[in-house]
């Protein structure tokens, strides 16, 4: 276990280090009032405990995330151990924060408003259609999938409408309510829910002495069932998304952002979210490699059973952990898809909003937009979402890096260090028009040619970049001059 434990002592360092590290580099001010102090509304500009903002983020950002997509990642052995510390630290940490960060500088706008700062109006127009489909795709489809399950569990009773209707209508409540009425009082619960069952699977995974595969020269090389169609590169970047990097995440900071009361928190709440979910996902990769007897063996288990990670955490919650473990595979499995949900949903209604300057406070206001939000995730949950799913880790990628760009554009902009970002963007830009290109889902093409594309893509951008730091160098000269 000495890769897994190094790990995480990798991630916490991490935490403690390179998140002061980007601390330096945004320049806080402790004493600049925050959004929830100049713009309070009562709705969603509430200001709230650091230690309530940390765990509703890490319940928003985290879900099914970290688990779900460990269980998948792991089929390619410890190197998964390896992008989730580089990919936690280096890219999603930097996202988290920063993108955290700019929201709360920008008045807590949504980052589609703060992309159009920095890239422009074209890309302002995009981020908002993008994030809405987005998060309306994410909340349609964790209102079937926890629906069917209980419908299970129950033996059919109600059926799958009458599930599914019930997480509607709490869907609706916590768009529309004060977001310390309902979110405020049971996500830090569910937080702390999830988080007891990460540290109670690592403890047992401890106890019972399963063997957890090492990172050496021999093993780092890709592990899955099938290498010639799922190359660790690109495919690993995009399957394990929460606990590396994800652009979900900056769909949500915008909430927290309008909830905190000094900038000071901003690197424990965003920052700190990112790694404890870097840490869950650590947790997960590593039962998973060692729970069915390695890495071979869980790639064997995983294709008997069609890739359902939601089968592989049930089997190892109820082995490992008991009545107790039943109780918390279903928190897992029902409790966090719905519980990102139900924010994907609000995140949609205040990025409708802010396109529309439409002021919050009023019930009347949040309903205009709430209720077509509803209408149209209605509709979409009579339509199969099994093939249109499995985009979504791309599309969660891809807008991972238009935020990585943005910040990017915003450290040039403002004559900070921008290789902190810029490396990362450069990165996912390169994996997620890699993965499009070579992927089943996408256009099946050879893995070198998808590489090529995908420098080419990278490349190119970074063009605009060069130039706007050199105009900036010739500027400085000629002024000092």
């Amino acid at each position: 276990m000495i890769t897994f434990f190094a790990s995480i002592i990798l991630l916490v360092s991490g935490y403690f280090i390179y998140s002061r590290v980007c601390e330096k580099i945004f320049v806080i001010d402790p004493q600049r009032k925050t959004p929830a102090e100049t713009m309070a509304d009562g709705v969603d500009f509430i200001p709230m405990p650091r230690w309530k903002i940390f765990l509703i983020q890490f319940l928003n950002i985290a879900g099914l995330g970290p688990i779900f997509g460990a269980v998948a990642g792991a089929m390619w052995g410890p190197v998964a151990f390896l992008w989730i510390v580089l990919g936690c630290i280096f890219a999603g940490g930097v996202h988290d924060y920063f993108s955290g960060m700019l929201s709360l500088r920008h008045n807590g706008q949504s980052f589609s408003e703060v992309s159009g700062i920095y890239l422009g109006n074209g890309i302002r127009q995009f981020m908002r259609g993008f994030s809405v489909v987005l998060l309306i795709m994410v909340g349609t489809v964790f209102i079937m999938g926890p629906a069917r399950i209980l419908t299970d569990l129950t033996d059919g009773f109600g059926g799958t409408v009458f599930w599914a209707t019930l997480i509607f209508v709490y869907y609706i409540l916590s768009t529309i309510l004060p977001i310390d009425k309902l979110i405020g009082k049971i996500y830090p619960v569910f937080g702390i829910a999830l988080l007891f069952m990460a540290i109670g699977i690592m403890v047992m995974m401890i106890y019972n002495g399963l063997h957890v595969p090492e990172l050496t020269l021999t093993s780092f090389g890709n592990q899955h069932v099938r290498p010639e169609k799922f190359p660790v590169f690109p495919m690993l970047l995009i399957t394990i998304a929460c606990g590396a990097v994800s652009g979900f995440h900056a769909t949500q900071s915008p909430l927290m952002a309008r909830c905190i009361r000094n900038e000071k928190q901003g690197r424990s709440i965003f920052f700190g979210a990112m790694v404890t979910e870097g840490v869950v996902a650590l947790i997960w990769a590593a039962i998973s490699m060692s729970f069915f007897g390695g890495v071979r063996e869980l790639n064997d288990a995983m294709d008997a059973h069609a890739g359902n990670a939601a089968w592989a955490v049930n089997l190892i919650s109820n082995s490992l952990l008991g009545k107790i473990g039943g109780a918390l595979a279903i928190l897992g499995v029902i409790a966090a898809p719905i519980t990102s949900g139900d924010t994907a949903f609000r995140s949609s209604r205040l990025i409708i909003a802010d396109f529309l300057k439409l002021n919050q406070g009023p019930v009347l206001n949040r309903l205009w937009i709430t209720i077509p939000l509803f209408v149209v995730g209605f509709l979409l949950t009579q339509v199969d979402f099994a093939i249109v799913w499995r985009y979504f880790a791309w599309t969660n990628q891809t807008l991972a890096t238009v935020v990585l760009w943005t910040i990017t554009a915003f450290l040039i902009r403002e004559r900070k260090f921008y290789w902190i970002s810029l490396v990362p963007a450069f990165v996912m830009t390169v994996a997620t028009v890699s993965y499009i290109l070579v992927a089943p889902e996408g256009f099946s093409l050879p893995v070198n040619l998808s590489y090529a594309a995908g420098l080419i893509c990278a490349l190119a951008l970074l063009v605009p970049v060069v130039r706007t730091v050199n105009r900036q160098a010739s500027h400085r000269l000629k002024t000092s001059g």
